[in-house]
């Protein structure tokens, strides 16, 4: 409960082992900073940072009550086209936000879009999790920001192929793909690149063809497929 706002909010502290590993670390700072940027209705607000006494940091956010639009998938099966397209241009205004103030997300997936109300009742999308953002206009340690061996830098399902060969290099476009996969799955409950492990999916990411949407729900309309 924030004292001073008199409202509920959500604390986002970095816990275990990331307090010491300076690749955790540096992704929370990032994460704020991408953050504090952003001041769209559609990216979720960030009220204050800091560090606590056991010395970790910390993200005051604000408290959003709702589900991911993964969990209504599981809950609903596929959403509905209209419904489906509004949250959709939604979630492209975030990340057209995101995008014009030199922010790449690199992990857009449905679990990290999320549905809550505004005042009035009507729903509203909200961009989450800038924790591996990528920024073209900020500079971070080198060594904290390139892809290493210990870590895959996003969900290996929704990567474009640019970013499964090099996440470092991708631009806002990766995004636009990650998003264009996310609408596939949230209209048909299923991907459209899958394989048995994850080598075998992204070999699919790099080399297959998709289902056309339309031939799995013949009512998408063609131009949407």
């Amino acid at each position: 409960h924030h004292l001073v706002f008199d409202q509920r909010v959500a604390v986002k502290v970095l816990v275990g082992d990331g307090v010491t590993d300076a690749v955790a670390t540096e992704r929370f700072v990032r994460e704020a900073r991408a953050a504090a940027r952003l001041q769209s209705e559609h990216a979720s607000r960030v009220m204050d940072a800091g560090v606590l006494e056991t010395g970790q940091p910390y993200l005051v956010m604000e408290y959003l009550e709702g589900c991911d639009l993964g969990e209504l998938l599981l809950l609903n099966g596929p959403i509905a086209v209209p419904e489906l397209v509004d949250y959709m241009l939604q979630a492209l205004e975030g990340m057209a936000h995101a995008h014009a103030a030199g922010i790449v997300h690199r992990d857009v997936k449905p679990s990290n879009l999320f549905i809550t109300l505004r005042p009035d009742g009507s729903n509203t999308i909200k961009v989450l999790d800038f924790g591996i953002s990528k920024s073209t206009v900020e500079h971070f340690n080198p060594e904290v920001t390139k892809l290493t061996g210990k870590a895959v830098l996003g969900s290996p399902a929704y990567m474009s192929p640019e970013q499964v060969r090099n996440a470092s290099g991708v631009d806002a476009r990766s995004d636009v793909w990650s998003l264009g996969v996310s609408m596939y799955e949230l209209l048909s409950g299923r991907m459209p690149f899958d394989g048995d492990g994850v080598g075998a999916m992204l070999a699919a990411i790099l080399e297959s063809d998709v289902v056309p949407l339309d031939q799995l729900r013949p009512e998408v309309p063609h131009e949407l497929s």
